[in-house]
């Protein structure tokens, strides 16, 4: 174990997984350890460094405006802030109105829930089984299961958690009580679990018929990862309330929390606020994300995405079984204990991250090529026909 790496395993409260990886450089598709050895990046940090490391253009963006104003409370005004708000909402469309600024996923569906309470007066809501909405209270009420929420309970709202893609379980638990109903597009942290057609659009019409609010968390979902700028724009489904966070501002941290015309008149002053939300610098780089994601960088998602899972399918279904997702958003299940996977996959210097119980997931970054897609599936391939995994139980049927 090297300086840093003991350092901060002694400094530092212990809440993450110890990858016994130290990372001090990045450039493209590529991170990098003390000793200079690259790494294969195929989960840009959870999903937040989606144009990879060093990108030019981020980079630029990122310089001027540290030579400007890094910082700004909100009671004052910015050209680059006020320019952001517009480009999002123009971006996202929908009838979404109104933007609030904080510095992360949870704290974006913090102020969503908030903002649903206010413009309905209720605290009754509704979330899905296998949904993941952050660890601040608030959200933590909204994320299903024991594993994150046990130690906690009881939470702050009443929450039910019906089936995921299961309309019949979703019409009977929203209803005149409920403030709103809050839905990932694709489960991310449950497994990559995509919305079934139809059953977006289906809980927009529940919402409507009793008066709920609908909140997509786009958190994961959203800036373009689904090869869509919104993994809800697919199907058309508008919101009353959106949320976005991770690689929206190009690594510095935010969180956005859109709401339309009817719900921000709801909003009193004072109400949810963040002293850095919305600062000048990562302003800039929600701008230079935005001009980065254009329609043939969208493209370029959807093809090498499907390069990949198509790729993955033509595995031995003895050992890697389901494969989900869309976009550049993809997970594959796999037979013998995923961390073994992972940690293989580590040894010959490609990263990837877990989801669920037995499902390895991908979010590379958006610069990725077929050419770095072939490297990871060729040694994927030989992983899995060593010794450690051709030992392990076949896939179930999916």
């Amino acid at each position: 174990m090297n300086d840093a790496a003991a350092m901060q395993n002694a400094r530092m409260v212990p809440a993450y997984v110890n990858r016994g990886l130290s990372l001090v450089g990045g450039e493209g598709v590529y991170l990098q350890d003390p000793m200079g050895m690259r790494y294969l990046d195929l989960m840009s940090s959870y999903g937040t460094a989606n144009f990879g490391y060093r990108h030019p253009i981020l980079t630029e963006c990122f310089e001027q405006q540290l030579r400007r104003l890094v910082c700004l409370h909100g009671s004052f005004a910015n050209d680059t802030r006020a320019e952001a708000a517009q480009e999002l909402l123009a971006r996202c469309a929908g009838g979404l109105a109104r933007v609030s600024f904080t510095n992360s996923g949870s704290e974006a569906n913090e102020a969503a829930l908030k903002f649903a309470a206010l413009a309905t007066g209720k605290k009754k809501f509704v979330a899905c089984r296998g949904g993941y909405h952050g660890k601040t209270l608030g959200a933590l009420s909204a994320t299903e299961g024991t594993r994150h929420r046990g130690s906690f309970e009881p939470l702050i709202w009443d929450f039910r958690f019906p089936a995921y893609n299961d309309a019949a379980a979703l019409s009977e638990a929203v209803d005149n009580a409920t403030a709103a109903l809050i839905l990932e597009p694709i489960q991310g942290e449950s497994g990559i679990h995509p919305a079934a057609p139809g059953f977006l659009r289906r809980a927009a019409e529940i919402c409507r018929a009793s008066g709920a609010l609908l909140i997509l968390d786009e958190v994961q979902t959203g800036t373009g990862r689904t090869g869509h700028f919104l993994a809800s724009h697919a199907e058309g489904i508008t919101a009353d309330i959106v949320t976005l966070g991770k690689g929206l501002a190009g690594g510095i941290p935010i969180g956005v929390t859109m709401v339309s015309a009817r719900v921000a008149e709801s909003i009193p002053r004072g109400a949810h606020t963040s002293t850095f939300g919305g600062n000048p610098l990562a302003a800039a780089g929600i701008l230079a994300v935005l001009k980065l994601l254009d329609q043939p960088c969208l493209n370029h998602i959807l093809e090498v995405g499907e390069y990949c899972t198509g790729a993955l399918r033509c595995l031995d279904s003895r050992f890697v079984g389901e494969i989900r997702g869309r976009g550049l958003m993809i997970g594959f299940e796999v037979a013998h204990s995923r961390d073994l996977v992972l940690k293989a996959l580590q040894k010959e210097h490609v990263l990837a991250i877990p989801a669920g119980e037995n499902v390895v997931r991908l979010l590379p970054p958006y610069i990725i090529e077929k050419a770095h897609l072939d490297i990871f599936l060729e040694k994927l391939r030989r992983i899995l026909a060593s010794p450690l995994f051709t030992g392990a139980q076949p896939c179930a049927a999916s």
